[in-house]
């Protein structure tokens, strides 16, 4: 299959799914997230590859998530073809793909970036590497597997703190926080996570499917949850403060929600 947004390759047991529009801060519209989609499938269906590696183009970005500057041009996040936005399939597929998911993080991973990371079962990072949420800052929210999910690996207050401020977290302080495994030096991350990846591959597969299950098992429930945010922010995206939000971003401005207080 050809690709525009991303790459897929493999290397030895690895797919490589890279993120390629760096034009865009590697940020993702519905085109993208189709072809990730197709790429995660591959990979399943493949018996060579026993591991998947997610990485974004260049040294400033893993991903930025939802591609705020489309959003504000066309009020969506562009033409796909199933005619949908699935990117909350994109979320349970990386979950419910039976061979580990190592997040090489080789920039800024913000947003729904971040949640692709978070969501992956392992994270490698560079050292310049950069951590955060922006939704309330753009107009939007994850309140699915983003929040909940988010909590069981870095605790409630650690999570409220990423969404509630919207700072941004150096590599030293996501490993601190549990929210990455290994941290090294940019010039090493693709070649450290396929290392992660030789390591895991001369293990048993479906012990490893099991245990991958295993461990989804407990927060499976959280689907639920992100159906019900995605369906909560289709309907907020219409709203006049989500379109101040992305409308902000997009001018290069502070966003004015001073009119639309929660009460």
């Amino acid at each position: 299959m050809g690709y525009e947004d991303i790459e897929y390759a493999v290397d030895g047991p690895a797919a490589v799914v890279t993120i390629n529009r760096p034009s865009r801060y590697n940020s993702f519209r519905g085109k993208t997230v189709e072809e990730l989609i197709a790429a995660f499938r591959t990979a399943w269906a493949d018996p060579q590859v026993r591991v998947v590696i997610l990485t974004g183009t260049g040294e400033k970005a893993f991903c930025t998530g939802g591609d705020v500057k489309q959003r504000a041009e066309t009020g969506d996040y562009g033409p796909t073809e199933s005619g949908r936005f699935e990117i909350g399939y994109l979320h349970k597929l990386i979950r419910d793909i039976p061979k580990p998911v190592i997040a090489a993080v080789n920039g800024v991973a913000i947003g729904g970036g971040h949640v692709l990371h978070v969501l992956c079962d392992l994270t490698i990072a560079a050292d310049t590497a950069k951590f955060g949420q922006a939704g309330p800052r753009v107009g939007s929210f994850d309140a699915g597997f983003g929040t909940a999910y988010l909590a069981r690996v870095v605790g409630e207050k650690r999570a409220r703190e990423i969404w509630f401020l919207c700072r941004q977290y150096d590599a030293a302080t996501a490993e601190r926080w549990g929210l990455v495994n290994a941290v090294v030096p940019g010039e090493e991350l693709l070649a450290e996570a396929k290392r992660w990846a030789e390591e895991i591959a001369v293990l048993s597969p479906t012990a490893l499917k099991f245990l991958k299950q295993s461990f989804n098992a407990d927060t499976d429930h959280q689907a639920g949850l992100s159906n019900l945010a995605m369906s909560a922010l289709d309907v907020f995206s219409e709203s006049a403060e989500a379109h101040e939000g992305a409308s902000a971003f997009a001018e290069k401005r502070k966003p004015d929600f001073t009119d639309y207080a929660a009460v």
